[in-house]
């Protein structure tokens, strides 16, 4: 399920050349808007307001708390987000600013989170630049038309224009107002998991088209995720020029890899889309699942913050990411379904752990899982929340 491919000399650098095949050219950086070169990032806080403990974990700063969200807080755990999508499509969903707006919105107040994630999907661009594909309920992503060359490359993947997603620029902009000082996440998916959905046409149990492609065919491989980095950059940006005071790349299905593949074929190009964002000067928060023992390359590749599942003990994975960033997790979803005694021994020992970090940002392992009580959540914040800094 992961096959091995000679490792190359380890780069000192991410887009060292020989961090890819030898016949693979250079990726293209990302493009960073003309309009703004070098933007200011946004305040964290309204005049008057408290500091963000969420954003100062993910500075390595001291925060007055242990900042505590949840990957998929706004979601299907929620009855009140079942209201209102009911008889909503997902990507229409996403398209439409006041319901992203309520159904980010609804975690925060429900929880007392320290940090909103934007409610959006990773497939949101592509659908934005005229990719033929359907969010079908049970399955996931579905591509009509699946990429197999680099003439597939030029035909559907476009550069994403920030006219292409105006309704995200103003759901971010209402969000904004509505949190009040809580920071808003942008968030998109990594070159990899979007290749993923690209070549396979949906959801993969092995990923064996995606990585038969990446070993056979490194100029289509070049070309795809190229123009991937450049549109999860363009994507990233456009939120956080409207307000987003972080970001978090996504890459769900990275712990297919093995540690050389990832550093070789993928890395790269997570490096392209981080690095075309470090001019907003907002924390980067780079995110995997299964990725373990890819710990230390995802950190290289330049995020401010590394997400850990909960597959790793998080004293394991701080020494894997390093002194220099900040770490993010890292409780199993499904402890939540356990009596509350056990649930607050499990957060403690995550907090513990976390501790010992740069900084840390509590969260789960991955998302919120459908079934989950969303009071159990929100005594879960609680629990954290009165933890003592130390």
């Amino acid at each position: 399920m992961k096959p091995d491919a000679a490792k190359p000399e380890k780069a000192t650098k991410p887009k060292a050349p020989d961090a890819k095949p030898e016949k693979a050219a250079k990726p293209e950086k990302a493009a960073k808007s003309e309009t703004a070169a070098k933007p200011k990032a946004p305040d964290a806080k309204p005049e008057g307001a408290p500091a963000s403990a969420f954003l100062a974990a993910c500075r390595g700063e001291k925060p007055s708390h242990v900042p505590v969200w949840f990957m998929r807080q706004a979601g299907r755990s929620l009855p009140e987000y079942r209201k209102v999508r009911q008889g909503v499509p997902m990507l229409e969903s996403c398209t439409r600013p006041e319901m992203v707006v309520e159904i980010t919105m609804q975690p925060v107040r429900r929880y007392g989170v320290d940090a909103a994630i934007f409610y959006s999907d990773i497939v949101v661009p592509l659908k934005a630049i005229g990719v033929d594909l359907d969010i079908v309920p049970g399955t996931g992503p579905v591509v009509e038309n699946p990429i197999r060359s680099v003439k597939d490359v030029e035909s559907q993947l476009r550069d994403l224009e920030p006219d292409d997603v105006s309704y995200v620029t103003e759901a971010v902009r209402g969000l904004v107002g509505e949190l009040k000082g809580t920071p808003l996440i942008g968030f998109s998916g990594a070159p990899f998991t979007l290749a993923s959905y690209l070549i396979e046409g949906g959801p993969s149990r092995d990923h064996r088209l995606t990585k038969e492609l990446m070993y056979r065919d490194p100029d289509t491989w070049d070309a795809l995720l190229g123009r991937l980095a450049k549109i999860a950059a363009a994507f990233l940006r456009v939120q956080v020029q409207a307000g987003a005071q972080a970001v978090q790349l996504f890459d769900s299905w990275a712990g297919s890899l093995s540690r050389d593949d990832y550093e070789r074929y993928v890395k790269p190009y997570a490096a392209e889309v981080l690095d075309a964002v470090a001019d907003l000067e907002v924390p980067r928060i780079h995110f995997g699942v299964g990725t373990g023992e890819l710990l230390g390359e995802m950190a290289d590749a330049g995020a401010d913050v590394v997400g850990v599942d909960w597959r790793v003990d998080l004293a394991d994975g701080i020494k894997r990411v390093g002194s220099k960033r900040a770490v993010q997790g890292n409780l199993d979803p499904t402890v939540l379904f356990a009596p509350d005694d056990i649930i607050k021994a499990k957060a403690d020992a995550v907090l513990k752990a976390g501790s010992k970090a740069r900084g840390h940002v509590f969260n789960l392992g991955h998302g919120v899982l459908p079934a989950t009580d969303p009071d159990a959540l929100a005594r879960l914040v609680d629990h954290v929340h009165a933890y003592e800094v130390r």
